[in-house]
């Protein structure tokens, strides 16, 4: 985690930024959430799209510094209170964690590949294979 923090400041003072772009499978057809379906897609709370598609989910590792930018600036809560959510989902039995993949061209990859998935990366490109959601 403080090797996430350390990369975020020396990234910030070098000059660059980073932001998060939530990312969804071409065949989703929502275009805007609002920060608390976002929290509720992320947290494992909803489950299916509008049309029934189910939801998967994909995010980086927690101590990835876009995971804790994504969590902060689009979620608006800290990377340990969304693993609280996944656990307490796991332990009770009552649901199960996201997909966490190790990098964003596997984030791009596995989003791009599975019907009803959403993630998120640090920028899309136009030759990308998948479609962005904005959040308001």
């Amino acid at each position: 985690m403080i090797r996430a923090v350390l990369f975020i400041v020396w990234w910030i003072y070098a000059g660059g930024t980073w932001a998060a772009e939530i990312i969804v499978h071409p065949g989703v057809k929502v275009k805007t959430l609002t920060v608390n379906e976002t929290r509720s897609l992320f947290g494992m709370r909803q489950l299916t799209w509008p049309g029934d598609v189910p939801v998967r989910v994909f995010v980086l590792p927690e101590q990835h510094a876009l995971h804790a930018v994504f969590c902060r600036e689009i979620l608006n809560i800290y990377p340990y209170q969304l693993r609280i959510f996944w656990n307490r989902l796991v332990y009770s039995g009552t649901g199960q964690a996201p997909t966490e993949v190790a990098t964003e061209q596997e984030m791009l990859a596995r989003v791009a590949s599975t019907p009803g998935a959403i993630g998120y990366v640090n920028k899309v490109n136009s030759n990308d294979p998948v479609n962005t959601i904005s959040v308001h």
